[in-house]
């Protein structure tokens, strides 16, 4: 009888145990630089732990929990073998919706599904992952890598996460807070960050006979200044700080994350009924990306901005008189910032919505 290896039938089925293990080898540097002190261990443990007991300063703490992915973004990372900032774009949808309701980051978690485990590439994404913790500044508190063959092609993956915060239960933001007069403070995007991508692949990648341009990745693109593969894969911007400050430094009410559904659909998510708000496009210009999907897919404007940021990201709702102070802080931490419009009263029962007026500035 041949003696039999342990590990080799999983193998045989698809499963490498060895190739997880020299993953967690590989990534356990980029988890250690992403730690803040009330992390308990390392990795390697069935969970992580964190000492809540920094949490007794709090009079009444409210913890504040927020799940995602990144789409079908993770598409364009496959296509051009390029996985160390997908990972930015995970964070930034985590904490980014925590930090609306003033909660400040504490720890993420991530979970990695590909279907054959490459070290090299898990350790890229989780490199990614623990760097934009670090500017986030939450700790990456541990996470899952799977194997899934016959699940996923080889070189396929998926990234997802969740993350905790907390905030103070008197310092909450949101709807309750905000009054007429309000001014809308616009945060500017990195780009299209990590929505919309389905839409935008169907019409700048797809081919001519499925109703797309058939662009290739590394197409250059003069109006973007680069290949439109490094134009896709522009990284979430990360606002959790620098909301963080905005909170401590202004009378501002509430915060919107703007991710699927655009500018109009989210900021009304925290938009009491007896009000609403009203943008003026005329403030800014977006991006070039955004015009290029607009033109290139012959698309309505209404259809843009239900499914893209069209160059916003967050949007505060802030007292009036702190109007330039927000735009001030948010500078410090080199994010740019405008007022682009204001919160208006209305009867009862028919508010919580959101106007877009004007015209971008070369639209």
């Amino acid at each position: 009888m041949s003696e039999q290896v342990p590990g080799n039938a999983y193998a045989a089925a698809g499963v490498s145990i060895e190739a997880g293990d020299k993953a967690v080898e590989l990534m356990k540097v980029w988890v250690d630089k992403a730690r803040r002190p009330e992390v308990i261990g390392g990795i390697g443990g069935f969970a992580g732990l964190f000492d809540a007991s920094a949490l007794k300063s709090y009079a009444r703490p409210l913890l504040a929990t927020s799940a995602d992915g990144v789409g079908t973004k993770v598409a364009i990372a496959q296509a051009l073998d390029k996985h160390d900032t997908i990972g930015f774009d995970l964070v930034g949808m985590l904490v980014d919706d925590l930090v609306v309701c003033g909660a400040e980051p504490l720890f993420l978690t991530d979970y990695i599904a590909t279907g054959r485990v490459v070290p090299e590439r898990i350790a890229a994404i989780v490199k990614g992952i623990a760097e934009a913790c670090v500017e986030a500044g939450c700790a990456l508190l541990g996470g899952e890598t799977a194997e899934h063959p016959g699940l996923l092609a080889p070189e396929e993956y998926d990234v997802a996460g969740s993350t905790t915060g907390v905030v103070e239960a008197d310092d909450l933001l949101g709807p309750g807070r905000v009054r007429p007069g309000d001014a809308i403070v616009a945060m500017e995007s990195s780009g299209l960050h990590s929505n919309g991508y389905s839409l935008v692949r169907h019409v700048l990648l797809a081919a001519p006979e499925a109703g797309g341009a058939g662009w290739s990745l590394d197409r250059t693109v003069d109006e973007l200044g680069r290949t439109l593969g490094e134009e896709l894969l522009e990284p979430t911007r990360i606002y959790a700080r620098a909301a963080l400050a905005l909170a401590r430094r202004t009378r501002t009410h509430a915060m919107s994350h703007v991710t699927g559904g655009g500018l109009a659909a989210n900021l009304e998510r925290v938009l009491p009924v007896e009000v609403a708000a009203t943008i003026d496009r005329r403030t800014w210009t977006p991006a070039p990306v955004f015009d290029l999907v607009r033109r290139v897919g012959d698309l309505a404007q209404p259809d843009l901005e239900m499914t893209l940021n069209c160059g916003v990201g967050m949007v505060a709702l802030t007292h009036p008189e702190d109007a330039d102070a927000a735009v001030a802080v948010l500078g410090e931490h080199g994010i740019r910032a405008w007022v682009a419009g204001e919160v208006g009263a209305v009867g009862e029962g028919r508010g919580g919505r959101v106007e877009l007026v004007g015209q971008h500035p070369g639209w």
